[in-house]
């Protein structure tokens, strides 16, 4: 009796906070679209941009936490990639994306020259078994072509889906547009960075499939994709036959089925993971107090595993709240893109759900064990200047979409 009446209690209270966010929700609506009617703000989508703005202010704390304990978590350069993001998305938002859509070469062109900077002589960098970062001559400067080329990569497929008018009706257009697909993931992959590989391929599939798709080209495509990925694992794992994969993502792969197979060495990240989400409780340790990655027993709790190390802190609410922020962004982006008249600025946006939902999904889902481990950091979260760069770009493009739309309702 006492666990139901608990049962109950927990719903009211649940209930309770639904109905809350749903005022607060529908008062901020009502307020943004008065003052969006009287001139101000109205270039500003704020439905996506003030969640988007908290879960930056979220990560800002995270990162400042672990750098108490972490040396390598430097809050002024997370600030600073913070500031620098900020002002490249505020010259996205001024900038009319709409000018982007018939410049399909160049953008292809872009792609293409960020996926190979790594691997030119004297500007790749290797770190973590990956050539995936330049570092400029002189000025010293580090950064990572990979994570600016996503929103190229959104802007690219965007713009050759969009020539269909969300119809592709013959199947050699549709092979076109996997065709373009391809080579960014690919070139990505002789990095190797499967992680960036799957989010570009996740994006570009979202807006090919929104672009117009036939049901049955995108079946078998799904079909022919989970073959080949069988037979990539399959070889890789075969003494005599090419090995595709690299051991370290053989290792992921084998722990990802059964942890306890190497419990001190692959295994080890992941079970420390679910340690830290675990040990958060309901509210958390505190900011500060993370004993698994302050101990140093997680590691790279400031990036890869950085919602481990906020669900230790903040525990299940504080974690529930981050999830709920990236709701808002990602539901209130799919809603302007329902209301969009214009082609290309609603695959744009498609692109940019796709993204980031894959992304979470991919960062929280293996911190929990029910995604293999990546490598793909949390957006607005982990640390890592490129990655915040890049995400607010994103964020820019959704602020453009609205400030330059064509017939919103």
């Amino acid at each position: 009796m006492a666990d139901n009446s608990a049962v109950r209690d927990l719903g009211s209270a649940l209930g309770s906070i639904a109905s809350a966010l749903e005022s607060a929700l529908t008062r901020f609506g009502t307020q943004g679209t008065r003052l969006q009617r009287h001139g101000r703000l109205g270039g500003l989508y704020l439905a996506e941009l003030v969640p988007n703005l908290l879960v930056v202010a979220f990560g800002a704390v995270v990162i400042w936490s672990a750098s108490l304990t972490i040396s390598e978590a430097s809050f002024p350069r997370h600030v600073l990639g913070v500031a620098m993001g900020l002002v490249v998305a505020a010259l996205v938002w001024r900038y009319d994306y709409r000018q982007l859509a018939g410049m399909t070469r160049a953008l292809f062109v872009l792609d293409v020259v960020l996926m190979l900077m790594p691997s030119i002589p004297g500007l790749g960098y290797s770190a973590l078994g990956m050539t995936g970062w330049v570092s400029l001559p002189v000025i010293g400067l580090r950064f990572q072509p990979s994570e600016i080329a996503k929103p190229v990569t959104i802007l690219l497929m965007a713009s050759l889906t969009s020539e269909y008018n969300g119809r592709i009706d013959t199947l050699a257009d549709y092979l076109k547009l996997c065709g373009a697909l391809l080579v960014p993931f690919l070139l990505i992959l002789t990095q190797p960075d499967l992680g960036t590989g799957l989010i570009v391929l996740v994006t570009g599939a979202a807006i090919i499939i929104c672009g117009g798709a036939k049901r049955s080209w995108v079946l078998v495509t799904i079909a022919l994709i989970v073959v080949g990925a069988a037979l990539v694992v399959v070889t890789s794992m075969t003494d005599g036959l090419p090995h595709v994969l690299k051991q370290y993502q053989i290792n992921r792969l084998v722990v990802f089925m059964d942890p306890s197979v190497d419990p001190t060495g692959d295994g080890y990240n992941l079970q420390q993971a679910k340690i830290a989400v675990g040990s958060g409780g309901l509210l958390g340790k505190g900011v500060g107090n993370a004993s698994q990655a302050g101990s140093g027993f997680l590691p790279e709790a400031h990036t890869d595993f950085v919602f481990a190390l906020l669900s230790e802190e903040f525990g299940f609410v504080g974690a529930l709240v981050l999830l709920l922020l990236f709701a808002c962004m990602l539901f209130s982006t799919i809603g302007l893109a329902m209301r969009l008249d214009n082609v290309f600025g609603r695959l744009v946006l498609v692109g940019v759900v796709a993204m980031w939902g894959f992304q979470v999904l991919q960062n929280v889902g293996m911190c929990i064990g029910i995604m293999p481990i990546t490598g793909i950091p949390l957006p607005f979260v982990s640390f890592g200047s490129s990655s915040m760069i890049s995400q607010l770009a994103s964020m820019g493009l959704i602020q453009s979409v609205w400030r330059y739309r064509t017939k919103a309702g």
